[in-house]
């Protein structure tokens, strides 16, 4: 999909993963994931949305089911942490280099801890932002994990 090259998507093909590139018409407004999910007929279980929150003042990405939340305590323990709160946008925006709402747990500028739940294994494949609101990049589960650094952990609160 010529344009439509992010620093997640170069990481994915620098990396030889397979993926497939999901584009839309982004709208407006905030609510992103559900957004993606609407506009390309996906079952929300399956798309994921990337939070950035400070676990002992150092962000780490959370990454859990658009129709989930994100159950802060439970990243923290994940990471080794005690306490964490959600990042402030700016931060978040700093440290990954993409904006919110288009922020993927791929590619990010500043490598960060990242945590993909766990309900993404079962899965063959799962969508998360591609590094652009609007593009959605659909993956296997181990692949995003392997090349994010990641880990899987029981992070979502539904």
């Amino acid at each position: 999909m010529a344009g439509q090259g992010t620093p997640a998507t170069a990481l994915l093909s620098r990396r030889k993963v397979d993926f497939t590139l999901h584009s839309y018409e982004h709208a407006g407004g905030a609510a992103y994931g559900q957004e993606a999910v609407d506009a390309l007929g996906l079952d929300a279980a399956r798309v994921f949305k990337t939070l950035v929150a400070a676990v002992d003042g150092n962000l780490t990405v959370g990454v859990v089911p658009v129709d989930a939340q994100l159950d802060l305590k439970a990243l923290a323990a994940a990471v080794g942490g005690k306490k964490a709160r959600m990042a402030e946008v700016a931060d978040a925006e700093r440290a990954t280099g993409y904006v919110a709402g288009g922020i993927s747990p791929l590619g990010q500028r500043k490598r960060l801890p990242v945590v993909v739940d766990s309900s993404a294994a079962g899965f063959a494949t799962v969508f998360c932002s591609a590094g652009r609101r609007g593009l959605e990049v659909e993956l296997a589960p181990q692949d995003l994990v392997a090349v994010a650094g990641g880990t899987f952990a029981e992070i979502a609160a539904r």
